[in-house]
């Protein structure tokens, strides 16, 4: 960097992971899933300082984190000292919030599961809405398999017409939803989930609920 240069870097923000429980964002593509209190830690081994941070929505909760050489002339924001006191209230520096992790993530899959069973003997149906990396990882992690949902609405012509990797669940677009009308929608990118029943509204209002399964189990 120069003198008073700067870099911006982004990442999922772990306090939000944690709370919200958000495993399925855990997967090849992410490579880091940090605090902003270690990113402090990490910057000063480099000679550099964070003098502000920015809360973004992408991923379910991310953090803009800017940097700067420690003598730069860059002011520390007030938004620094809150992200670390949040993150201290919540005790990330500390194994209490992270021994539990586990057991609630089973409980999201078998929440899921216990659902897609029961709307299957009540003879309803079901299909899911966007192909993307965390719903593959939450499908895989539950062993959810096409016997339980059918197929997956993408709206990505390069999906189309393949398969759910380890699922082998089907990608279809869009227009097999309104084809087919069914019972319940769920969303596996939940993060995006306002847009998608935006999109899918024509099929809300004939009936189709939708439903997304994390952090927990909701059905709207």
């Amino acid at each position: 960097l120069k003198e008073h240069g700067f870099i911006t870097l982004e990442f999922p923000h772990l306090l939000r992971l944690i709370q919200d429980c958000q495993f399925d964002t855990v997967y090849h593509e992410h490579f880091s899933y940090l605090s902003l209190s270690v990113v402090q830690r990490i910057f000063a081994q480099c000679g550099l300082r964070v003098f502000d941070v920015e809360h973004l929505n992408t991923h379910g909760g991310s953090l803009r984190v800017y940097g700067c050489l420690a003598a730069a002339s860059h002011p520390q924001t007030e938004a620094v000292d809150a992200c670390i006191a949040d993150e201290n209230a919540a005790g990330l520096n500390t194994p209490a919030p992270y021994t539990g992790f586990q057991a609630r993530a089973a409980k999201v899959k078998d929440d899921l599961l216990r659902f897609l069973i029961d709307i299957k003997r009540d003879g309803k149906t079901i299909a899911a809405y966007g192909a993307a990396a965390k719903g593959n990882t939450i499908l895989n992690f539950a062993g959810v398999k096409p016997d339980l949902l059918p197929f997956v609405c993408d709206a990505a012509p390069s999906k189309q017409d393949h398969y759910m990797p380890g699922s082998h669940i089907p990608i279809l677009p869009p227009q097999a939803l309104r084809e087919n009308r069914p019972d319940y929608i769920l969303i596996l990118p939940w993060n995006i989930a306002p847009e998608v029943r935006a999109q899918l509204s024509d099929l809300a209002d004939q009936g189709s609920k939708f439903v997304t399964a994390v952090p927990e189990l909701v059905i709207t």
